[in-house]
């Protein structure tokens, strides 16, 4: 198995979440061994993909270089990640990523658009050898070994619509496309209002977002799932993993997980070389484990 770019430049057009303003994005293919970089094409810098270039986690993933930013990462990633992209290089005109409609549907359509190809590089992922957990309160996320990759999340709101809700995910690229992709980012209606009274969320709207008041979901489409919320939170979680710089084989768990916690898990992973083993795609057990990938 090889590492992966995709086969054409492909680009799209939206708004941002939280100036409102419309965004471009161009993927365009690198050469094996680059990873993921970002560029602000506006300002000329480069970001690559890692966990260090982190600046922001309380309202979405926001890395930063040189005091330039690009914010609400997690869904573009989640979708690259899903599809086992090893290198690319994700071009914004502007500082955030654009939202589309809250879920990484658009840029799975856009991957599915520009294709991916194999390039004449070996493929490496990540092996989990030791459980690595981060807990705050009651919460947590944490990594533990497997030869599978699934994600186990729950969530618990006191909210009628919500309340307490569990997804398994068995990790391939079609599951992520037919179980995940299309759950869409949520918040509440009074987050929103005080949001955009501090000069944010400017761009979100029922297009973009499942909003709910005290009692119900205000969008008059209603739900893409019953229990769409958590499954955004796994489609967060794939995104925020994707920090590491390379697919992973193991188990993710979380109960209340969020960008933030996400962040400190790939950071305690990467601290001890003993959590895990990079391998390449080249043994029989190695490539049972990729199969996830394919």
């Amino acid at each position: 198995m090889k590492q992966t770019t995709i086969a054409k430049p492909v680009e799209l057009v939206g708004i941002g979440l939280h100036k409102g303003s419309p965004v471009r994005l161009r993927l365009e293919p690198l050469e094996a061994d680059s990873g993921i970089v970002f560029v602000r094409k506006d300002v000329g810098v480069s970001i690559p993909l890692k966990p260090e270039n982190v600046v922001d986690t309380q309202m979405a993933t926001v890395i930063g270089k040189d005091g330039y930013v690009i914010s609400t990462i997690e869904h573009l990633l989640s979708a690259i990640y899903a599809y086992g992209i090893d290198n690319l290089r994700i071009i914004v005109d502007a500082d955030e990523v654009p939202v589309m409609d809250g879920s990484s549907a658009s840029f799975c359509l856009l991957l599915d658009e520009a294709e991916t190809v194999e390039q004449d590089a070996p493929k490496r992922i990540m092996r989990i050898k030791k459980e690595v957990t981060i807990k705050e309160g009651d919460k947590y996320v944490k990594l533990m070994p497997s030869n599978d990759l699934r994600y186990h999340f729950t969530i618990r709101f006191k909210h009628p619509v919500i309340s307490e809700q569990h997804f398994d995910l068995d990790f391939s690229r079609e599951t992520y496309k037919a179980e995940i992709a299309r759950a869409r980012t949520f918040g509440f209606l009074h987050e929103v209002q005080y949001l955009r009274s501090k000069g944010l969320a400017l761009g979100g709207s029922l297009e973009n977002a499942v909003v709910l008041d005290e009692k119900k979901v205000l969008n008059p489409e209603g739900l893409r799932y019953s229990n769409e919320f958590v499954r955004h939170k796994i489609l967060d979680a794939i995104g925020d993993m994707s920090l590491i710089g390379i697919n992973f084989i193991g188990e993710y768990e979380a109960f209340a997980g969020s960008h933030d916690l996400n962040h400190k898990l790939t950071l305690e992973l990467l601290k001890d070389p003993a959590n895990y083993e990079v391998v390449e795609i080249a043994t029989a057990e190695a490539k049972a484990m990729a199969k996830a990938y394919a």
